[in-house]
């Protein structure tokens, strides 16, 4: 199995490195306010892609963050559960204590 996922990441490879060498043209992306920028297409979509990238996991953070927080309290409340379950095992392997003693 980790062989064919090698052989899958290089044919990927070769196919994007094809890709790139193909679209090496120059080309001018034009923003707002007659900003523009000049560059080889290939970078531009790399530029693009990887900032998308950079927006999507910091779109995902607070989800994240939320996450871990709610596993933390949950493993609290479990740790806490275990811990009374235990007292109540231990209870009631003890013989009960009399309520009085009474001395002759």
């Amino acid at each position: 199995m980790k062989i064919l996922f090698r052989i899958l990441a290089v044919a990927l490879f070769v196919v994007f490195f094809g890709f790139a060498l193909k679209n090496t043209q120059e080309v001018a992306l034009q923003f707002f306010l007659g900003y523009e920028i000049r560059g080889p297409l290939v970078l531009l979509l790399l530029g693009f892609f990887a900032g998308g990238a950079v927006l999507g996991v910091l779109a995902m953070t607070p989800a994240f963050v939320r996450h871990r927080r709610e596993l933390t309290r949950q493993r609290k409340a479990i740790a806490s559960l275990q811990k009374e379950m235990q007292a109540q095992l231990l209870a009631r392997s003890q013989p009960p204590q009399p309520d009085a003693v009474i001395n002759s």
